[in-house]
């Protein structure tokens, strides 16, 4: 995990998947108040899987980000905006194994509440959203090669996609 250290030491954890882990890592990296990123899989049903284990689409599992953020600076709700304006939420990725899937790993009952009032939100401006909400399990890191793969290789990813929160 890296980026620069927060003033406090309270901080919050967030897990969200929206296809390839890879650039949204490194969106989510950009942004203030964000502590620290790392690739991963969870959702699934194997013990740390292995990206082959997670591209046979055998183990359920989800290339996903976890996000370590000061409270402070940024909250949950920017960080699932931000979520939804990285990815096309509506395009439905859950039939070939799940591993691109649009999902929320959430930590407690209050980041459930605002992932689906946001996922409600979107449906009231025409943005019907396949992504699902699932109490977070184990988060497994991804190999080393998957860690800042963007950074470490000078990629700047274009974000085409931008959701609707009017």
């Amino acid at each position: 995990m890296g980026k620069n250290q927060s003033s406090t030491d309270l901080t919050e954890k967030a897990i969200f998947a929206a296809g390839c882990f890879w650039s949204k890592q490194y969106f989510f990296s950009q942004l203030p108040g964000v502590i620290a990123t790392q690739t991963g899989y969870t959702g699934g049903s194997k013990t740390q899987p292995s990206y082959h284990d997670v591209l046979s689409k055998t183990t359920g599992h989800a290339e996903a980000v976890e996000v370590i953020f000061d409270p402070e600076r940024i909250g949950f709700e920017q960080l699932t905006k931000f979520f939804f304006e990285i990815h096309d939420p509506t395009i439905d990725r859950r039939d070939k194994g799940g591993q691109y899937r649009s999902a929320i790993f959430f930590l407690n009952e209050k980041q459930q509440a605002i992932a689906q009032l946001l996922i409600d939100r979107l449906a009231q401006n025409g943005i019907l959203a396949t992504t699902t909400l699932e109490l977070a399990q184990i988060f497994w890191p991804a190999e080393e090669r998957h860690q800042q793969y963007c950074e470490l290789r000078n990629l700047k990813p274009h974000n085409a996609y931008k959701a609707r929160f009017d």
